[in-house]
């Protein structure tokens, strides 16, 4: 992949900080293998019954949490391709609780619901490697808030080490 460094502030939505700095890496494409790494080594780590435990009442089970990792890259992905393609038009925003609402993840094998995150990251590593300067110099808005192509990755690879981390420090200590 392209080196496509760590964006700056301005480039993202303030409330997107949290994400590109749990992102990990000096470049996007790092930060998107530490964060498929880490997903790996989390997975590893859950077996039976774990997959549909919750640390707290109305918290997501663990499967539950790798859905919403893979449906806020899917719907990300999405703004990035938009952005990079020249979308002018400012895109709707998603609410990831009605989403997961109607994910109904307590149905799928937690196997299943693994192996499309896999493909979803590909994909998106896929979208970015395929991405030309051009591309990579657009940006787009959100419901008014704008960010560049860069930095709807670097908040994907985040997002995901976010939710790792919340599972290794919440559902799995």
């Amino acid at each position: 992949m392209k080196t496509i460094l760590r964006p700056k502030e301005g480039d993202y939505p303030k409330g997107h900080q949290v994400y590109v700095d749990e992102a990990i890496g000096n470049n996007l494409a790092e930060a998107f293998q530490h964060a498929s790494d880490e997903e790996q080594r989390i997975i590893a780590l859950v077996h039976g019954d774990k997959w549909n435990f919750r640390y707290a009442p109305g918290k997501w089970t663990i499967k539950e949490v790798f859905q919403h990792i893979t449906d806020i890259e899917r719907a990300f992905c999405f703004r990035a391709f938009a952005f990079a393609r020249g979308e002018q038009a400012d895109l709707a925003d998603m609410d990831e609780d009605a989403y997961q609402a109607e994910a109904r993840t307590e149905l799928r094998r937690p196997e299943d619901v693994i192996r499309e995150l896999q493909v979803v990251r590909a994909a998106t590593v896929e979208l970015y490697e395929g991405l030309d300067e051009r591309a990579i110099a657009r940006s787009g808005t959100v419901k008014g808030r704008r960010s560049t192509v860069p930095a709807v990755g670097w908040v994907i690879a985040g997002h995901s080490e976010h939710h790792v981390r919340i599972i290794r420090e919440r559902y799995l200590s």
